[in-house]
Protein backbone atom coordinates (compact mmCIF):
# COMPACT_ATOMS: atom_id res chain seq x y z
CA UNK A 1 0.00 0.00 0.00
CA UNK A 2 1.56 3.45 -0.69
CA UNK A 3 1.65 5.97 1.98
CA UNK A 4 0.67 10.00 1.01
CA UNK A 5 4.15 10.64 -0.12
CA UNK A 6 4.27 7.95 -2.44
CA UNK A 7 0.48 8.46 -3.69
CA UNK A 8 1.96 12.40 -4.57
CA UNK A 9 5.19 10.96 -6.35
CA UNK A 10 3.01 8.45 -8.50
CA UNK A 11 0.58 11.82 -9.54
CA UNK A 12 3.24 14.05 -10.20
CA UNK A 13 5.16 11.19 -12.72
CA UNK A 14 1.91 10.40 -14.56
CA UNK A 15 1.01 13.82 -14.97
CA UNK A 16 5.04 14.73 -16.60
CA UNK A 17 4.53 11.52 -18.40
CA UNK A 18 7.54 9.66 -16.86
CA UNK A 19 5.14 6.67 -16.11
CA UNK A 20 2.34 5.54 -18.35
CA UNK A 21 -1.16 4.78 -16.78
CA UNK A 22 -1.09 0.98 -16.50
CA UNK A 23 2.01 0.77 -14.73
CA UNK A 24 0.80 3.83 -12.25
CA UNK A 25 -2.30 1.75 -11.67
CA UNK A 26 -0.38 -1.11 -10.45
CA UNK A 27 2.33 0.98 -8.39
CA UNK A 28 -1.28 1.83 -6.60
CA UNK A 29 -3.31 -1.12 -6.63
CA UNK A 30 -0.85 -4.20 -6.63
CA UNK A 31 0.43 -4.33 -3.43
CA UNK A 32 -2.70 -3.97 -1.18
CA UNK A 33 -3.17 -6.47 1.40
CA UNK A 34 -6.68 -8.07 1.71
CA UNK A 35 -7.85 -6.57 4.85
CA UNK A 36 -4.94 -3.68 4.89
CA UNK A 37 -6.08 0.13 5.63
CA UNK A 38 -4.68 3.10 5.22
CA UNK A 39 -4.62 4.02 8.96
CA UNK A 40 -2.74 1.10 10.05
CA UNK A 41 0.79 2.19 8.54
CA UNK A 42 3.06 3.53 10.45
CA UNK A 43 3.45 7.06 8.22
CA UNK A 44 -0.51 7.33 8.91
CA UNK A 45 0.18 6.91 12.75
CA UNK A 46 3.24 9.12 12.76
CA UNK A 47 1.24 12.18 10.83
CA UNK A 48 -2.24 11.65 13.06
CA UNK A 49 -0.07 12.53 16.23
CA UNK A 50 1.22 15.75 14.91
CA UNK A 51 -2.08 17.16 13.92
CA UNK A 52 -4.46 15.51 16.81
CA UNK A 53 -5.91 17.53 18.93
CA UNK A 54 -6.11 17.25 22.93
CA UNK A 55 -9.93 17.34 22.84
CA UNK A 56 -13.15 16.58 20.72
CA UNK A 57 -13.80 19.22 18.44
CA UNK A 58 -17.22 18.77 18.72
CA UNK A 59 -18.69 17.86 22.57
CA UNK A 60 -14.92 19.23 24.08
CA UNK A 61 -14.45 15.61 25.22
CA UNK A 62 -11.17 13.90 25.49
CA UNK A 63 -11.75 10.30 25.71
CA UNK A 64 -10.82 8.16 22.98
CA UNK A 65 -9.62 10.47 20.46
CA UNK A 66 -9.57 9.62 16.97
CA UNK A 67 -9.48 12.13 13.36
CA UNK A 68 -12.59 11.84 12.24
CA UNK A 69 -12.71 12.18 8.09
CA UNK A 70 -15.81 14.85 7.01
CA UNK A 71 -15.21 13.23 3.35
CA UNK A 72 -14.04 10.04 1.87
CA UNK A 73 -12.40 8.93 -1.19
CA UNK A 74 -15.16 7.76 -4.37
CA UNK A 75 -14.75 4.63 -5.98
CA UNK A 76 -12.33 4.59 -9.38
CA UNK A 77 -15.24 3.47 -10.89
CA UNK A 78 -17.64 6.16 -9.87
CA UNK A 79 -14.82 8.63 -11.64
CA UNK A 80 -14.71 6.33 -14.49
CA UNK A 81 -18.37 6.64 -15.52
CA UNK A 82 -18.72 10.12 -15.11
CA UNK A 83 -15.70 11.07 -16.83
CA UNK A 84 -17.49 8.76 -19.47
CA UNK A 85 -20.54 10.66 -19.74
CA UNK A 86 -18.91 13.70 -19.79
CA UNK A 87 -17.03 12.48 -23.13
CA UNK A 88 -20.51 10.81 -24.34
CA UNK A 89 -22.23 14.51 -23.90
CA UNK A 90 -19.44 15.98 -25.77
CA UNK A 91 -19.46 13.22 -28.54
CA UNK A 92 -23.42 13.14 -29.39
CA UNK A 93 -23.21 17.55 -29.28
CA UNK A 94 -20.58 17.58 -31.70
CA UNK A 95 -23.29 15.88 -33.90
CA UNK A 96 -21.91 12.75 -34.37
CA UNK A 97 -24.69 10.41 -36.43
CA UNK A 98 -25.97 6.77 -36.05
CA UNK A 99 -27.29 4.92 -38.96
CA UNK A 100 -30.04 2.68 -39.24
CA UNK A 101 -27.50 -0.10 -40.02
CA UNK A 102 -25.38 0.62 -37.43
CA UNK A 103 -28.18 0.92 -34.95
CA UNK A 104 -29.82 -2.17 -36.09
CA UNK A 105 -26.21 -4.24 -36.14
CA UNK A 106 -25.99 -2.83 -32.33
CA UNK A 107 -29.24 -3.86 -31.09
CA UNK A 108 -28.49 -7.34 -32.83
CA UNK A 109 -25.13 -7.93 -30.91
CA UNK A 110 -26.08 -6.68 -27.51
CA UNK A 111 -29.85 -6.92 -26.68
CA UNK A 112 -32.83 -9.77 -26.99
CA UNK A 113 -35.60 -8.11 -28.39
CA UNK A 114 -38.85 -9.07 -26.72
CA UNK A 115 -41.64 -7.56 -29.09
CA UNK A 116 -44.71 -6.01 -27.77
CA UNK A 117 -48.05 -7.86 -29.06
CA UNK A 118 -49.93 -6.45 -31.64
CA UNK A 119 -53.57 -7.15 -33.12
CA UNK A 120 -53.56 -8.68 -36.33
CA UNK A 121 -56.55 -6.64 -37.75
CA UNK A 122 -55.66 -2.76 -36.51
CA UNK A 123 -52.48 -3.66 -34.80
CA UNK A 124 -53.09 -1.80 -31.68
CA UNK A 125 -50.80 -2.95 -28.91
CA UNK A 126 -51.29 -5.25 -26.29
CA UNK A 127 -54.80 -6.91 -26.98
CA UNK A 128 -56.57 -8.61 -24.14
CA UNK A 129 -55.72 -11.73 -23.05
CA UNK A 130 -58.29 -14.35 -22.18
CA UNK A 131 -58.12 -17.25 -19.96
CA UNK A 132 -61.34 -18.88 -20.19
CA UNK A 133 -63.12 -18.16 -24.05
CA UNK A 134 -61.42 -18.68 -27.44
CA UNK A 135 -60.35 -17.10 -29.22
CA UNK A 136 -57.46 -16.46 -26.95
CA UNK A 137 -57.29 -12.78 -27.66
CA UNK A 138 -59.69 -9.82 -28.02
CA UNK A 139 -58.47 -6.40 -28.98
CA UNK A 140 -60.25 -3.93 -27.18
CA UNK A 141 -59.94 -0.99 -29.88
CA UNK A 142 -61.63 -2.66 -32.80
CA UNK A 143 -63.12 -5.59 -31.34
CA UNK A 144 -61.66 -8.54 -32.90
CA UNK A 145 -61.06 -12.13 -31.63
CA UNK A 146 -58.30 -14.18 -32.33
CA UNK A 147 -55.54 -16.75 -31.11
CA UNK A 148 -51.83 -15.48 -32.60
CA UNK A 149 -50.73 -11.90 -32.16
CA UNK A 150 -48.43 -10.16 -34.22
CA UNK A 151 -45.39 -7.75 -33.82
CA UNK A 152 -43.04 -5.63 -35.41
CA UNK A 153 -39.62 -6.44 -36.46
CA UNK A 154 -36.35 -4.72 -34.97
CA UNK A 155 -35.94 -3.31 -38.44
CA UNK A 156 -39.64 -1.86 -38.60
CA UNK A 157 -39.62 -0.36 -34.95
CA UNK A 158 -36.01 1.19 -36.11
CA UNK A 159 -37.74 2.65 -39.15
CA UNK A 160 -40.05 3.74 -37.45
CA UNK A 161 -37.45 5.36 -34.74
CA UNK A 162 -35.80 7.87 -37.68
CA UNK A 163 -38.94 8.95 -38.93
CA UNK A 164 -40.53 10.00 -35.53
CA UNK A 165 -38.25 9.36 -32.12
CA UNK A 166 -41.16 10.23 -29.88
CA UNK A 167 -43.91 7.53 -31.48
CA UNK A 168 -45.47 5.62 -29.16
CA UNK A 169 -43.86 2.18 -30.52
CA UNK A 170 -40.62 2.99 -29.96
CA UNK A 171 -41.08 4.14 -26.78
CA UNK A 172 -41.46 1.18 -25.24
CA UNK A 173 -38.41 -0.79 -23.21
CA UNK A 174 -38.54 -3.80 -25.39
CA UNK A 175 -34.95 -4.53 -25.81
CA UNK A 176 -32.65 -6.09 -23.11
CA UNK A 177 -29.36 -6.69 -22.57
CA UNK A 178 -27.83 -10.26 -23.39
CA UNK A 179 -25.55 -9.93 -20.31
CA UNK A 180 -26.43 -10.45 -16.14
CA UNK A 181 -27.74 -7.37 -15.60
CA UNK A 182 -30.80 -7.61 -18.00
CA UNK A 183 -31.11 -3.98 -18.52
CA UNK A 184 -34.85 -2.82 -20.61
CA UNK A 185 -34.03 -0.09 -23.19
CA UNK A 186 -36.15 1.31 -25.67
CA UNK A 187 -34.25 2.48 -29.13
CA UNK A 188 -33.24 5.81 -27.85
CA UNK A 189 -31.73 4.51 -25.07
CA UNK A 190 -29.81 2.33 -27.12
CA UNK A 191 -28.48 5.15 -29.57
CA UNK A 192 -27.07 6.53 -26.33
CA UNK A 193 -25.17 3.60 -25.56
CA UNK A 194 -23.80 2.99 -28.82
CA UNK A 195 -22.56 7.14 -28.87
CA UNK A 196 -21.20 6.59 -25.43
CA UNK A 197 -19.32 3.28 -26.15
CA UNK A 198 -17.69 5.04 -29.25
CA UNK A 199 -16.72 8.35 -27.15
CA UNK A 200 -15.09 5.93 -24.81
CA UNK A 201 -13.37 4.08 -27.35
CA UNK A 202 -12.41 7.16 -29.10
CA UNK A 203 -10.66 8.62 -26.05
CA UNK A 204 -10.10 5.64 -23.79
CA UNK A 205 -6.78 6.40 -22.50
CA UNK A 206 -7.65 10.10 -21.85
CA UNK A 207 -10.73 9.09 -19.82
CA UNK A 208 -9.10 6.59 -17.57
CA UNK A 209 -6.11 9.12 -16.65
CA UNK A 210 -8.06 11.63 -15.95
CA UNK A 211 -10.59 9.72 -13.74
CA UNK A 212 -7.41 7.66 -12.20
CA UNK A 213 -5.74 11.28 -11.41
CA UNK A 214 -8.93 12.26 -10.09
CA UNK A 215 -8.71 9.41 -7.86
CA UNK A 216 -5.36 9.92 -6.97
CA UNK A 217 -6.19 13.38 -5.90
CA UNK A 218 -9.31 12.32 -3.69
CA UNK A 219 -7.09 9.69 -1.81
CA UNK A 220 -4.11 12.10 -1.30
CA UNK A 221 -6.72 14.81 0.46
CA UNK A 222 -7.92 11.71 2.20
CA UNK A 223 -4.45 10.84 3.58
CA UNK A 224 -3.15 14.35 4.20
CA UNK A 225 -5.68 14.55 7.01
CA UNK A 226 -6.89 18.39 5.30
CA UNK A 227 -10.74 17.70 5.83
CA UNK A 228 -10.58 16.22 9.27
CA UNK A 229 -11.29 16.78 13.09
CA UNK A 230 -10.59 15.44 16.34
CA UNK A 231 -13.48 13.79 17.68
CA UNK A 232 -14.15 11.65 20.12
CA UNK A 233 -15.20 7.51 19.50
CA UNK A 234 -19.15 8.57 20.48
CA UNK A 235 -19.02 11.92 18.08
CA UNK A 236 -17.04 9.61 15.21
CA UNK A 237 -19.47 6.72 15.32
CA UNK A 238 -22.79 9.12 15.57
CA UNK A 239 -21.40 10.93 12.57
CA UNK A 240 -19.91 7.87 10.76
CA UNK A 241 -22.89 5.53 11.04
CA UNK A 242 -26.23 7.82 11.66
CA UNK A 243 -24.95 11.09 10.30
CA UNK A 244 -25.65 12.64 13.79
CA UNK A 245 -23.66 15.46 14.70
CA UNK A 246 -23.89 17.39 18.44
CA UNK A 247 -26.74 20.31 18.75
CA UNK A 248 -24.69 23.73 18.22
CA UNK A 249 -27.31 25.02 20.62
CA UNK A 250 -28.05 22.88 24.11
CA UNK A 251 -24.76 20.55 23.33
CA UNK A 252 -26.16 17.94 25.06
CA UNK A 253 -28.37 15.80 22.16
CA UNK A 254 -27.14 15.13 18.86
CA UNK A 255 -29.20 16.15 15.69
CA UNK A 256 -29.09 15.13 12.19
CA UNK A 257 -26.73 16.95 10.09
CA UNK A 258 -29.38 18.46 8.00
CA UNK A 259 -31.40 19.96 10.72
CA UNK A 260 -30.31 23.14 12.42
CA UNK A 261 -30.85 21.56 16.07
CA UNK A 262 -31.93 18.42 17.98
CA UNK A 263 -35.37 17.75 18.56
CA UNK A 264 -35.09 18.73 22.55
CA UNK A 265 -34.21 22.22 21.09
CA UNK A 266 -37.30 23.15 18.68
CA UNK A 267 -40.18 25.29 20.36
CA UNK A 268 -42.72 23.58 22.16
CA UNK A 269 -45.17 22.92 19.19
CA UNK A 270 -42.53 21.96 16.60
CA UNK A 271 -40.73 19.44 19.29
CA UNK A 272 -44.74 17.72 19.54
CA UNK A 273 -45.08 17.12 15.87
CA UNK A 274 -41.35 15.70 15.73
CA UNK A 275 -41.48 13.86 18.54
CA UNK A 276 -44.64 12.18 16.99
CA UNK A 277 -43.19 11.27 14.09
CA UNK A 278 -40.36 9.61 15.69
CA UNK A 279 -42.70 7.77 17.65
CA UNK A 280 -44.86 6.80 14.63
CA UNK A 281 -41.60 5.50 12.93
CA UNK A 282 -41.01 3.47 16.23
CA UNK A 283 -43.93 1.71 16.20
CA UNK A 284 -43.72 1.41 12.25
CA UNK A 285 -40.67 -0.38 12.45
CA UNK A 286 -41.79 -2.93 15.19
CA UNK A 287 -44.72 -4.40 13.17
CA UNK A 288 -42.30 -4.58 10.05
CA UNK A 289 -40.23 -6.61 12.73
CA UNK A 290 -43.28 -8.94 13.99
CA UNK A 291 -44.64 -9.13 10.09
CA UNK A 292 -40.65 -10.70 9.28
CA UNK A 293 -40.48 -7.91 7.00
CA UNK A 294 -37.90 -5.63 8.26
Amino acid sequence: MLIYSELIELRDKLINGELDLELAKAQCWNNIKEGQRSWHTKDWKVRRAEIIKDKCEICSGNEILTLQHLSHPRKYSEYLTEITKEYAKEYIGSGQKVDKTELSDYVLKKYDYVPIPLCPNCKSRNPNRRTRKTPQYLCTECRHEFDETVNKSVNELIESFYENEEAIEVRDKCFITNDKWRNKHNLSNIRYWLQRERAKNKDTEEIEKIAFLLYLDDNIKYLSFEDTITACRKCASNFDLNKLELCPKCKEYYKGVAYQTCIQCLPKDKRKIALEKVEFGKQWSAMEKELGID
